[in-house]
């Protein structure tokens, strides 16, 4: 890793002592994941929901989920609650190209998206990122997630303003 790069992770958490509602958990609106996706050249790929069925490959430690799902009670499919079509329409980073997917591929990352969407009530997003090249280092990546990121949060921020609007009227 690139010795200037930064790393920012923020984490909330559910009820404490006599908090039902906790206060931690209501900043952090959002859970960003970020994989690599080792088909993908010079390709960032955002990725739209996650899926519960069909994982039969193991991973690196021989883990493969039991009947090859995520949830045995969960739905077929989690839709993120930003919308990924729209965030693709509206975003470029010079340099790379940028795509929606609503195939996580069934893997870690898909696993991974599907449990932090059904835990989060959809508020997480997952991200596939390109291999490391000459053309795709770390800091050119990390500056092209910090450009995405920031456009999930003004999503984000739009969508508190027409839920405080609705409670409103």
């Amino acid at each position: 890793m690139d010795s200037n790069s930064n790393t920012v992770v923020l984490t909330g958490f559910g009820p404490f002592r006599q908090y039902l509602v906790n206060s931690s958990w209501e900043a952090v609106k959002l859970a960003v994941h970020v994989g690599l996706a080792s088909s993908a050249k010079a390709l960032i790929i955002l990725e739209q929901c996650g899926k519960n069925k069909g994982y039969q490959e193991m991973d690196a430690c021989g883990f493969h989920p039991e009947g090859g799902c995520c949830m045995l009670d969960g739905p077929e499919k989690i839709e993120s609650t930003i919308n990924m079509k729209t965030l693709w329409k509206n975003i470029s980073v010079e340099g790379i190209d940028i795509i929606f997917s609503r195939d996580a591929g069934r893997y870690i990352c898909d696993f991974t998206y599907y449990t932090s969407l059904y835990y989060g009530n959809g508020r997480a997003a997952f991200i596939h990122v390109p291999p490391l090249s000459k053309g795709v280092t770390a800091d050119f990546l990390g500056k092209a997630l910090q450009t995405i990121i920031l456009e999930m949060l003004k999503q984000c921020g739009e969508e508190r303003e027409t839920d405080h609007v609705r409670m409103n009227t």
